[in-house]
């Protein structure tokens, strides 16, 4: 069994997955700092400062300075910010997916498309040619 699981393991698609996985949590990484510092900044400079991942409101009524201050005071919170900071979050992520996908599908058709070299005469003709050269002599 263990010899088993080693084969799995060492399979190409196994390997694949996993370093996309690693990569694909990189990629989060780099795309949750992008819309954090980069985008929601422009987007709450557009919307008179408003922090969408600040906005929430309590379900028993009570008011808080903060998020953090409500969820620390053990209030049931609906964070409906977080959840548009998810949208966006997906938003931006599927739009750099998409984007990379469309390039390299756009390299793959270029590659397909490419005119293929010249072949060079194939052994039936170079077989025909030597004989011809054997005949002469």
């Amino acid at each position: 069994m263990l010899k088993e699981f080693k084969d799995f393991i060492a399979k190409g698609n196994v390997m694949d997955m996993a370093v996309g996985i690693i990569i694909g949590a990189a990629f989060t990484a780099i795309v949750g700092s992008l819309v954090a510092d980069l985008i929601n900044p422009i987007i709450s400079l557009f919307m008179g400062g408003v922090d969408f991942g600040g906005l929430y409101t309590t379900l028993d009524g009570s008011t808080h300075a903060s998020l953090a201050a409500a969820e620390e005071a053990g209030a049931a919170v609906f964070a409906y910010g977080r959840f548009i900071m998810a949208i966006i979050n997906f938003l931006v992520i599927a739009f750099v997916v998409f984007m990379l996908v469309r390039q390299v599908n756009k390299a793959k058709k270029v590659e397909e498309e490419a005119p293929a070299a010249p072949a060079g005469p194939s052994d039936n003709d170079l077989l025909v040619d030597i004989l011809k050269a054997l005949k002469k002599k």
